[in-house]
């Protein structure tokens, strides 16, 4: 949980990220940007800032600001009905993030959160620098987790369903709750 300080603050923060990468963002798409504490009410360690650009019943585009250190959960998109499931490009604007998959393990610069290990089970690292872009199959296992100086990241997807998406951390909670 947040305090609508909290929240009001992430956004401010993102909406910062954002346009110092050069993205343009309106004043109305700022305020618009969801601040993701996945329920675990430490969202500087666990967390995402996220602006959708675009979201319609075939596909979505959204912008991804991530603070220094600051790590999106382990999660995959599930198969919903006959649809397989989200399929997600990601690529960095700025910054640098960290992309971890499946594959060989060969986990260098993350700092998995404390206590959570047993949550972020996919330990293959690609370093990805402005520029750099990979496509996530649907159903794939990541996680993300932002470099010194945060990332920002497109991410373009088939339709997002974020609230289906699945997580490894059974305490994870998709819905931010605000304290006033």
């Amino acid at each position: 949980m947040l305090t609508r300080k909290e929240f009001e603050a992430a956004q401010i923060r993102a909406a910062e990220l954002i346009r110092a990468s050069g993205l343009v963002i309106r004043s109305d798409e700022a305020a618009k940007i969801e601040v993701a504490d996945f329920g675990l009410s430490r969202l500087s360690v666990e967390g995402a800032q996220i602006l959708t650009w675009v979201a319609t019943d075939r596909m979505a585009v959204k912008i991804i600001a991530l603070t220094p250190g600051q790590t999106l959960p382990e999660h995959w998109h599930p198969r919903v009905g006959d649809d397989p499931g989200k399929e997600e490009t990601i690529r960095v604007a700025a910054g640098i993030l960290y992309c971890y998959m499946d594959g060989e393990p060969n986990l260098r610069m993350a700092a998995i959160p404390d206590g959570k290990e047993n949550f972020y089970t996919v330990r293959h690292e690609l370093m990805m620098k402005a520029g750099d872009q990979i496509t996530l199959a649907p159903g794939a296992k990541h996680w993300f987790q932002a470099g010194p100086d945060g990332a920002v990241v497109y991410s373009f997807s088939t339709v997002a369903r974020d609230i289906l998406d699945r997580f490894t951390d059974p305490a994870i909670e998709r819905i931010t709750k605000i304290k006033e």
